[in-house]
C-alpha cells in the first residue's frame, strides 16, 4: 500500500498516524542499496498519454487489437513530469532529457508528487464526524423489488433520479426480462459498467435462457478498455450478439430495449439515461433515467439499435434526437425558436444543465438568444468557455456550477416555448466530440408529472446558495452570495432529504 497506518500503540487514543511508502524508502535508502553511498533521494512522477493508437478502419478485429494495445499503454508518450522541488538541477535536467520533455511540462512539487494516494485514508479512518452521513437510496412510489415492472410501465412512465433514488429498478427490469418467458429480446449499450456488474450477469442469464441478447459495447471507453474487453468476451461466450458500434464514432448513448410478446402483439420497453449502467457510480453521480413503454420512443430506440448493429441507413426519428445526426441541429433549432418567441414578445427562457459547454455554435446561439432577450440559466459542472454578463452580448446569461458531495452528471435542456414547455434529457454534453463525433441520445420528458419534478429540481439548483459557484465575465468563479439571515439552500442536501433516507 502507498499509505501505511502506524500501529495504534504509537498513537494517542482517537488519533491515526500514517506514513507514505515513499517516505519509508527515503528513510531506508541506504539499506536498499547495500554497500553504496546514497547521495540523494527524490520523488518523480511521469504522466503518459493514455490514448490507444488504433486505426479502426484498418483493423479487422477491434477486440483483439485493443486487447493487444493495452499492453503498450504503460509505454505511451510522456506528457508531464513532476519532480520533488529539492531535486538538484542536474538531476532535473537528466530526467527531463530522458523523458524528452519540454521545460513547460516539468513541474517542481513541494510535497508528495501523487496526492491521489491520500484517497485511501477515507476507508482507513473511522471518524464519522469527518464523513458524510450514510444514506439509503429511495425508490419511486409503487416501484418495489416485488412489483412487476412491465405492468407498471404500461400505466405510466417512471423517472429515476440517482443517486437519491436507487439504480436497482433498472437491474430488476433486466432480471425480470431475463426470466420472463414472454420476453423475446434484450438490447443494450454498455459504456462503463465496472468490473463486477449485476447487469452483465443478468444479460448472461438471459442469453443462457434463450433470449436474443444484443449488446453494443464501447471498447474505447477511456481507462475502462480492459474491463470492457473482458465483459465482451464473457457475453460472447454466453451466446450474446456483441457489436462495437460505428467505425470512428464512440457509442456513448445509454439505451436499454426489451421486446416482449403480449396478447399476440409485440411491445417495447425502454430505459434511457444520462449516465452509465454502473451500479457504483450511480451512488455518487447525479443522473436521470427514464423507464417507458411509449410506442414511438420504443420504435426510435429499436431503429437506433438496428443502425448500430447493421450499419444501415437510419430511419427518421419520431421523438428522439440523436448524435451525430440531428442532435446538434435540433438543439440549435430549439434555441432559435426561443429567440423567435422573445422577438415576438412571447415567453422565452432556457435552462441547461450539463457537464461541459465548449461547442462554438452552441455558444454563439446562446449569445444570439441573450441579445434577443431570452433569459438563460446554464448549470455547468465542468469547463465552460461561454462568457456570461458581457454588456450587449450575454447580460441575460448566468452560469453556475454545483460542487458538492455528488458529482453533477445530469444533462437536461429546458425550453419555455411560450408556455408549451419542452424538457429533454440525454447522454451528451455540449462539446464537439459529443454532438458531432459520438453516438448519443436525447429524449423528451413528456409526462406533465415528470416535467414538474425536473423543473422543481432545476429551480432548486438555481436557488442553491451553499454549494453553487457563479462564473463572472472575466472567467473567475465566486461563491454564490448569501446575505445574513438568508435560508441556507443546498440542492443536493434537499434532494437527499426528499428522495432518500439519511441514516
Amino acid at each position: 500500500p502507498r499509505v501505511i497506518q502506524l500501529p495504534p500503540e504509537l498513537c494517542e487514543p482517537g488519533q491515526y498516524h500514517f506514513v507514505f511508502l515513499s517516505s519509508i524508502i527515503h528513510a531506508f535508502a541506504d539499506d536498499l542499496f547495500f554497500g553504496m553511498k546514497i547521495k540523494g533521494c527524490y520523488q518523480f512522477r511521469v504522466t503518459r498519454n493514455s490514448d490507444l493508437a488504433i486505426d479502426t478502419e484498418e483493423t479487422s478485429d477491434l477486440l483483439a487489437t485493443i486487447a493487444d494495445e493495452l499492453t503498450h499503454r504503460n509505454y505511451g508518450d510522456e506528457v508531464r513530469l513532476e519532480i520533488a522541488h529539492n531535486c538538484p538541477e542536474e538531476m532535473v535536467n537528466f530526467l527531463r532529457d530522458q523523458c524528452a520533455m519540454h521545460q513547460d511540462n516539468v513541474y517542481l512539487v513541494n510535497g508528495p508528487v501523487n496526492l491521489s494516494r491520500l484517497q485511501a485514508l477515507h476507508s482507513m479512518v473511522e471518524r464519522s464526524d469527518l464523513k458524510f452521513k450514510p444514506f439509503t437510496q429511495g425508490r419511486p412510489n409503487g416501484l418495489t423489488s416485488e412489483v412487476e415492472i412491465f405492468g407498471l410501465l404500461k400505466q405510466k412512465d417512471v423517472l429515476l433520479h440517482h443517486p437519491y433514488q436507487s439504480f436497482t429498478p433498472v437491474i430488476d427490469l433486466i432480471k425480470q426480462a431475463a426470466s420472463d418467458s414472454s420476453v423475446l429480446a434484450i438490447k443494450q449499450t454498455l459504456y462503463r459498467t465496472g468490473a463486477v456488474s449485476p447487469i452483465v450477469d443478468a444479460l448472461v442469464a438471459a442469453a443462457h435462457g434463450g433470449k436474443e441478447v444484443t449488446v453494443v459495447i464501447e471498447l474505447r471507453a477511456r481507462f475502462d478498455e480492459e474491463a470492457n474487453v473482458a465483459l465482451a468476451s464473457k457475453l460472447q461466450q454466453a451466446g450474446a450478439h456483441v457489436v462495437y458500434g460505428i467505425v470512428g464514432y464512440k457509442t456513448h448513448a445509454k439505451m436499454l430495449l426489451i421486446l416482449r410478446r403480449e396478447n399476440n402483439k409485440l411491445r417495447r420497453y425502454v430505459h434511457l439515461g444520462t449516465g452509465n449502467y454502473h451500479r457504483s457510480t450511480s451512488r455518487i453521480y447525479t443522473d436521470y433515467g427514464l423507464l417507458t413503454s411509449d410506442k414511438q420512443i420504443g420504435e426510435d430506440v429499436n431503429n437506433l439499435f438496428i443502425q448500430l448493429t447493421s450499419l444501415g441507413k437510419i430511419p427518421k426519428m419520431h421523438k428522439l434526437l440523436h448524435a451525430p445526426f440531428n442532435l446538434h441541429q435540433g438543439l440549435l433549432d430549439k434555441i432559435d425558436r426561443e429567440i423567435a418567441h422573445a422577438e415576438a414578445g412571447k415567453n422565452a427562457r432556457i435552462i441547461v444543465k450539463v457537464n461541459a459547454l465548449v461547442e462554438p455554435e452552441m455558444i454563439n446561439a446562446f449569445y444570439r438568444a441573450s441579445i434577443a432577450g431570452v433569459k438563460i440559466d446554464l448549470i455547468v459542472r465542468g469547463i465552460c468557455t461561454l462568457k456570461p454578463g458581457v454588456q450587449g452580448v450575454s447580460e441575460n446569461i448566468q452560469v453556475r456550477g454545483i460542487i458538492g458531495r455528488f458529482l453533477e452528471h445530469t444533462r437536461v435542456f429546458y425550453f419555455e416555448n411560450d408556455g408549451q414547455v419542452e424538457i429533454w434529457a440525454g447522454s451528451a454534453d455540449l462539446m464537439k466530440r459529443n454532438l458531432l463525433r459520438r453516438v448519443e441520445t436525447c429524449f423528451p420528458i413528456e409526462s406533465k408529472r415528470l416535467q414538474k419534478r425536473i423543473i422543481a429540481d432545476l429551480n432548486l439548483y438555481l436557488a442553491d446558495n451553499t454549494q453553487a459557484w457563479i462564473l463572472s465575465a472575466d472567467g473567475r468563479y465566486h461563491r454564490a452570495a448569501r446575505n445574513e439571515g438568508d435560508e441556507m439552500i443546498s440542492a443536493q442536501n434537499t434532494l437527499l432529504e426528499e428522495l432518500a433516507k439519511i441514516n
